[in-house]
């Protein structure tokens, strides 16, 4: 039997927040000279954030958690920027070398005055200062531009680092928004022009997602409204006891769709137990596509709607995955399609053959500051969030609604997305 899934994250995680503290403490100590016992003191509060955050989600201690994973987002965020400084002063390295190797111009010679017979007589030699008492305390040395220009970077990096963490933590991860998003869907009926799918993605139920969250969702989908609510995975954490709360969400929210709720698995959903998931958005009345589609309206003037397996499927559970054949074989050849996909990295296989995908999966980065978007340098294809284009299809990517990892948000507010679908 292998190792968990979980504890191997557990362990990267750990050995990372380990190497940005002795990082950040090795910068606090030349910057303003730390102590030994301060850096000793700053590692253990490292380590009981990391013996916490993992209490917190063994146990579902969501105040420890919440506390534990603001220190070490902070930290993370402060290590970050600092290595972006380092980096800077790295690329500047051979200019700097090249500047030190240019000899500068010669200074002109002075031009000695003539002396004159009303020059005016030498001035008397000053008297030598009188030498300091015995017992006097030497000045303090000023600090140096460097020192200060260090002193400044340091303490920003960690000033911006701790600002971020909190306001992600206490604001940023309730900052919802209805996002309103007219997509045209070529060949779709004059009837089912204005058709809304309400889109809730990432949820992540669990221990910092929980029935105030619930109780935020079923308000943003009230003012949506929706003809048919769409769930693209996620919809779990990583623990399948939050099952019967995702069950009980779902019956709050049907009856403010007049057509009902349609869910897709998405990688967690697999983490937490896919069986549990898919049994309890059934028993809530959600119908679940898993490389199944059905028709919406009718054979005639309606568009078909497909959900395909999660891609992570093919790791988790050999021969799973998405199958867009098999669910384009269960709806009319020449009806317009939509489809729904927990990971927009599937997007290049269904260009074409389908109007639009529906994903979510990336949090829309979840930590951003800024211009500095790590999402766009690391996930497949740069599609993190809002709308994108591809052989004729059009992709929509949902910043999801709740958090995986620290439950914070930082420039990457939570979204319900209103999609609007027009006839072209």
């Amino acid at each position: 039997m292998g190792i968990p899934r979980i504890v191997i994250f557990f362990v990267v995680i750990s050995l990372v927040l380990f190497a940005a503290s002795f990082y950040v403490g090795r910068r606090l100590k030349q910057a303003f000279g730390l102590s030994v016992r301060a850096e000793r003191a700053g590692l253990f509060v490292v380590l009981g954030s990391v013996v916490a955050m993992i209490l917190a989600r063994a146990v579902g201690l969501r105040p420890l958690g919440e506390v534990a994973f603001t220190l070490l987002l902070a930290l993370l965020i402060s290590t970050g920027l600092l290595l972006l400084v380092d980096l800077a002063k790295l690329g500047a390295l051979p200019f700097t070398w090249i500047a030190s190797r240019v000899k500068p111009a010669p200074a002109p010679e002075p031009v000695l005055a003539l002396a004159t017979e009303s020059a005016a007589p030498a001035p008397a030699p000053a008297e030598a200062p009188a030498p300091a008492p015995a017992n006097a305390e030497a000045a303090p040395a000023l600090p140096t531009r460097r020192d200060f220009l260090t002193q400044a970077v340091t303490g920003s990096a960690l000033l911006v680092g701790s600002g971020s963490s909190f306001y992600g933590a206490v604001f940023g991860r309730h900052d919802y928004v209805i996002e309103e998003v007219p997509v045209r869907i070529p060949g779709l009926s004059k009837r089912l022009d204005g058709y809304t799918l309400v889109q809730l993605s990432d949820i992540h139920f669990g221990t910092f997602v929980g029935d105030a969250e619930m109780r935020a969702a079923e308000e943003l989908v009230r003012k949506a409204r929706p003809d048919r609510i769409v769930l693209t995975g996620d919809l779990l954490d990583n623990d399948a006891r939050y099952a019967e709360m995702l069950g009980r969400f779902v019956r709050n929210i049907a009856p403010l769709a007049r057509d009902g709720v349609v869910a897709i698995p998405g990688n967690h959903d697999w983490y937490a137990g896919i069986d549990e998931v898919v049994a309890a958005l059934q028993a809530a009345g959600a119908r679940v596509l898993r490389n199944d589609g059905f028709v919406i309206g009718d054979e005639k003037d309606g568009f078909s709607l497909l959900g395909v397996e999660d891609v992570w499927a093919r790791r988790l559970a050999p021969g799973n995955g998405p199958n867009l054949d098999a669910a384009l074989a269960r709806v009319p050849k020449d009806l317009p399609r939509v489809l729904l996909c927990h990971n927009p990295v599937f997007f290049p296989e269904a260009a074409g053959q389908v109007a639009l995908q529906l994903s979510g999966h990336t949090h829309g980065g979840q930590v951003n500051l800024g211009a500095l978007q790590p999402g766009k340098l690391v996930l497949p294809y740069g599609y993190v969030a809002g709308l994108y284009e591809r052989n004729g299809s059009r992709l929509w990517v949902n910043r999801g609604f709740g958090t995986a990892g620290p439950p914070a948000r930082v420039g990457a507010p939570p979204e319900v997305t209103r999609v609007v679908l027009v006839s072209a």
